[in-house]
C-alpha cells in the first residue's frame, strides 16, 4: 500500500500539479501581475484541490491505481464523486485554473484555461472513453449511461 501511495502522490504532482499549479504560476510570473481577487480565487481553487485528493483517493482505494496514464485503475471507479460525475478530475482542474483567473484576472490564464478545457473534451471523447469501453465493457457502457460526463444533473446524497 505504501508504494501504490507514493505511486498516486507522484502522479498527482506530475499532472494536475503541473497543469492546475506550475504552468499557472508560469503564466502568472511571465506577466509579472499582482492578485486581483484573494478570496473568490480561493474559493474556486481550494474545493478543486479538495475534489482532486478526494478523486485520488478513489483511484488508489477503489480502482487499485493512480490519476496516471501509465498506472490506472486496475478496476472501474463509480463511488464518491465518480457516482455524479464521470470525470470529476478533469472539472477540478478546470475549476482551480477558473480561481487562477479570478485571482489575478489574466486573460492569458483564460486562454489557456480554454486550450487545456479543449484538450480534457478530445481526450476524453476520443482516447479515454474508447479505452474504458474496450477495458471495462457492458459494465463502463452501463456506467456511462447512467453518469453525465461532466457535471452532475443533480446531486442527490
Amino acid at each position: 500500500m505504501t508504494f501504490s501511495l507514493f505511486k498516486a502522490v507522484l502522479a498527482f504532482i506530475a499532472l494536475p500539479g503541473m497543469f492546475a499549479g506550475v504552468i499557472p504560476a508560469l503564466i502568472v510570473q511571465y506577466q509579472n501581475i499582482a492578485v486581483s481577487n484573494l478570496t473568490a480565487g480561493l474559493c474556486l481553487i481550494v474545493p478543486g484541490v479538495l475534489v482532486l485528493l478526494w478523486c485520488v483517493h478513489d483511484f488508489l482505494v477503489s480502482g487499485h491505481g493512480t490519476l496516471a496514464p501509465w498506472d490506472p485503475p486496475k478496476k472501474l471507479v463509480v463511488t464518491g464523486l465518480y457516482q455524479y460525475s464521470r470525470n470529476p478530475m478533469y472539472v477540478s482542474v478546470i475549476l482551480i485554473i477558473s480561481g487562477w483567473i479570478v485571482l489575478f484576472f489574466s486573460i492569458l490564464l483564460a486562454v489557456y484555461g480554454l486550450i487545456l478545457g479543449s484538450a480534457f473534451y478530445l481526450r476524453v471523447i476520443f482516447g479515454e472513453e474508447p479505452a474504458l469501453t474496450r477495458q471495462f465493457g457492458d459494465q463502463w457502457l452501463a456506467y456511462s449511461k447512467n453518469v453525465p460526463r461532466w457535471l452532475p444533473n443533480s446531486l442527490k446524497f
